[in-house]
Parts: structure tokens; sequence; C-alpha cells
């Protein structure tokens, strides 16, 4: 699905999907990173364009690449959780899958959070939400699919150029298996959508 129907977004209430605002905003996000030479190229293509993004986080990426991580912060860009080992919450335990979410919060400071692959289950996200932890899940509007190695990359464009709007979040990746799609898309996305008026932003928390 490259756009969320509304039935999942009505399975998922207390999960952000987008952002509303008249104003024309799109909050791009970047899933699986960092990495020590994807990201780089992400934040060089971003800062073209005077570009903001949030990044969501693997754990055991940060602690193997810090400075990449550390370099995200420095130009400004947001971080979220992402679990520590990329964890499909549908097949662990909520005890499991929260202690994940614990030891990657040990390396990322935020209070946001996005489930790998989507899949949380609802008492993971209610227990996320809770007072200890106090995370906002963050899931998404547009989907790249940048991750799809059968899918071409002006496809992973036009796909997402088709179906931005005002508060729109979008889903890329800065990994490995995403990367040519993702090198193809980002910067014509951001050429085409600056010129339609578009500007980029983070999401922060106390905003949603």
């Amino acid at each position: 699905m490259i756009t969320a129907p509304w039935w999942l977004r009505w399975f998922y209430p207390n999960c952000v999907w987008d952002i509303k605002t008249s104003e024309k905003i799109i909050y791009l996000t970047f899933d699986d990173g960092p990495h020590p030479e994807i990201t780089p190229f992400v934040l060089d293509v971003l800062n073209e364009y005077n570009a903001k993004a949030t990044f969501f986080c693997i754990g055991d990426n940060v602690r193997k690449f810090p400075q990449t991580y550390q370099q995200v912060i420095d130009e400004g860009h947001a971080v979220g959780n992402h679990t520590m080992h990329h964890l499909n919450g549908w097949k662990h335990k909520d005890d499991v899958y929260l202690a994940d979410i614990e030891d990657a919060a040990r390396l990322i400071e935020t209070d946001l959070f996005r489930p790998p692959y989507g899949r949380a289950k609802k008492s993971q996200l209610r227990k996320l939400k809770a007072a200890n932890f106090n995370m906002q899940p963050v899931l998404w509007s547009v989907l790249a699919g940048d991750w799809i190695a059968t899918l071409h990359p002006e496809k992973c464009f036009q796909q997402v150029k088709q179906n931005i709007y005002p508060g729109c979040i979008v889903v890329f990746h800065d990994s490995e298996k995403a990367n040519e799609r993702m090198r193809y898309a980002l910067p014509r996305l951001l050429e085409y959508a600056s010129k339609e008026g578009y500007h980029f932003e983070k999401i922060e928390k106390k905003r949603l």
C-alpha cells in the first residue's frame, strides 16, 4: 500500500499518520539508519534544499556508527526510535518488544517511535504512550517503496510525487536495500515539491 487507507488509520487511532496543516509542508522520514555512506548522502541532498527531516534510527546502527548519528543531530534533523534490532512487534511478546525499545532509547534521545514494518500490537503502542515511555508512535501517509528490489527507481519517484499533500509524512530508507531507488527518487522529489511551493520540516512531538 503506497498510502495509508482509512481502515488502517482507524485501527491504529493513537498513531500519527499525517500532521494537519494548511501550509504546504512535507515531513520526510528515513528509516533503518544511520548508515556511514548512505545517511551522509541523504544529509547532503537535504541541505541543498534547506530541508529538515526525521530519521527513525535502529539502535544497533547508532551503536555501530555514532559519528553518523551525531551528524544527523548536528545538522538540525529530528531522530526517532526504531527499536534496537528492527523487531517485528507482531512476532514478539510485549515485554521482549518493549525491552528492545528501551535498549534503543539508551542511545537515541527522542519521544518519537516508529514500529519496524509498521507492525506493532495495540497493547505495545498503548504502553509506549504511558508515562514511563511517553513516546508518540508515528506511521506515515506515503510509502516510497524504496526497499522493494523489483521497483523501478522512476516508479518509486512517481508514486511519491503523485500522493504528496500538505502535512503528509513520507517514508524513505537510508539503508543498503533501498539505496538505489532512494538516491534516484529523493533529489527528484525535493526538486519537484520545492517548485510546487512545498518546504520540508522535521517532526516534533509538541506540534502533533
